[in-house]
């Protein structure tokens, strides 16, 4: 039931896989140790390029395998054309691993020409977004000031058409009472008048209302009927017919119910 906290954690417990001692004979070379340079994780475990690379190995032994001795001048020519022979096919597959890999990192630089030019292409349009966006906002308040200045216009020169002499006029005291609308009933604020600073006055004040002995006075006066509430109760329905059956409404309400249990 106890368990144990060590020093290191799991990864670096992980070591690579075992590799046994191993003791050559005179005299013999085994294949195997060819590939004393292959370690894992570089190389192993083996794929495709490490199988073409042994099999380019092999090759190569066969081949100095069939190296003709040094024994004569017509055999040294012979053996310097083979070796010549060989230097170039490997200058030549030498220069096909360096087209490939150029050609890898031409694509993983095309992609990533590709990730920018996107990231780009998505931060212009933000940005012309957020420019369309504040000039539509701008052009917003340019309407908005334009159409109250409108309206201000407009009162002004209705004001000064209702008086177009210029005249004095005297105050209709009987027009501006029966006009709901006029300064008596509502009167304006930018005319100096808050209608909420005085809304104390408006409140109801009632005798019956507000006093003990006014309540009094007003329940006394209510009918029975108000203060004493007479509840009939509802009559049963019958859930069978005059045949003895059993209604369908009544079925339905039982069976509700014993769901509902």
């Amino acid at each position: 039931t106890l368990g144990t906290q060590t020093d290191y954690r799991d990864g670096e417990a992980q070591t690579d896989p075992y590799s046994p001692e191993y003791v050559v004979p005179s005299g013999s070379v085994p294949e195997l140790l060819t590939l004393a340079t292959l370690t894992w994780g570089r190389g192993l475990p083996a794929g495709l390029d490490e199988v073409e690379m042994v099999e380019r190995a092999r090759e190569k032994r066969a081949w100095e395998a069939t190296l003709p001795a040094m024994d004569s001048a017509s055999q040294i020519a012979k053996r310097r054309k083979m070796m010549d022979d060989m230097e170039r096919k490997e200058w030549a597959f030498r220069e096909q691993e360096i087209e490939k890999l150029q050609e890898v990192r031409l694509e993983v630089l095309k992609k990533l020409l590709r990730r920018r030019e996107k990231n780009q292409n998505e931060l212009d349009a933000k940005r012309l977004d957020d420019h369309w966006q504040n000039h539509q906002k701008a052009k917003e308040e340019k309407m908005k000031k334009r159409v109250h200045d409108c309206a201000l216009m407009l009162r002004k020169l209705m004001a000064k058409r209702n008086n177009v002499m210029g005249k004095l006029e005297r105050r209709d005291i009987i027009k501006e009472y029966t006009d709901f609308a006029s300064q008596t009933y509502a009167p304006l604020s930018r005319i100096g008048y808050f209608p909420d600073n005085h809304s104390e006055r408006y409140v109801v004040k009632n005798f019956y209302l507000n006093t003990f002995a006014g309540l009094c006075e007003l329940e006394a006066s209510l009918p029975d009927s108000v203060t004493q509430v007479k509840v009939k109760a509802p009559k049963p329905k019958y859930a069978t017919t005059k045949t003895g059956f059993i209604k369908r409404s009544a079925r339905l309400e039982m069976d509700l119910a014993q769901v509902h249990q």
